[in-house]
């Protein structure tokens, strides 16, 4: 359990493939072709639990647990320009979408990002609206808005 609820974790033994909220979990699941999961950690899952406990408890600002990203080239785009947002700031998908070199794909960003499969520790938690507010979330507007505030925090 984690301060934003129960977090499944999906792994080789390499890298970290999926990391995903209770409540999008099959979701998850199926974007990854994992028809079962089961609830085994390795040394990876190990990890990035170590990781995010880290992160919540105020103590870490960036990821080193492996990961591999799985998706359309450009989902893997729009997922890896993610990571280059600085701890506790944000950007609008707007601009993600200027970043990624192509500005009128504004809905397309969104929607990679709603289908980052490794939540927090890609941060698309970092992208809002235009006007600021926050937008969608695969996780809920609550968990966005609590991960934004424990960022702001430090």
């Amino acid at each position: 359990m984690s301060p934003v609820g129960k977090l499944h974790f999906i792994a080789s033994e390499e890298a970290l493939l999926g990391l995903g909220f209770d409540q999008n979990q099959q979701a998850c699941q199926k974007r990854l072709g994992v028809d079962d999961l089961i609830e085994q950690e390795n040394s990876v899952i190990g990890l990035a639990k170590a990781e995010l406990l880290e992160y919540f408890g105020g103590k870490r600002r960036s990821f080193t647990v492996p990961i591999a990203l799985q998706g359309t080239e450009f989902q893997k785009r729009a997922w890896e320009a993610l990571r280059g947002i600085p701890f506790g700031a944000t950007i609008s998908y707007r601009e993600q979408a200027r970043e990624l070199g192509q500005p009128s794909a504004v809905r397309a960003t969104g929607t990679a990002n709603g289908r980052n499969p490794i939540a927090i520790i890609v941060p698309c938690h970092r992208v809002v609206r235009h006007d600021g507010s926050l937008g969608g979330y695969a996780g809920g507007l609550a968990i966005k808005a609590s991960l934004l505030e424990l960022e702001s925090r430090r």
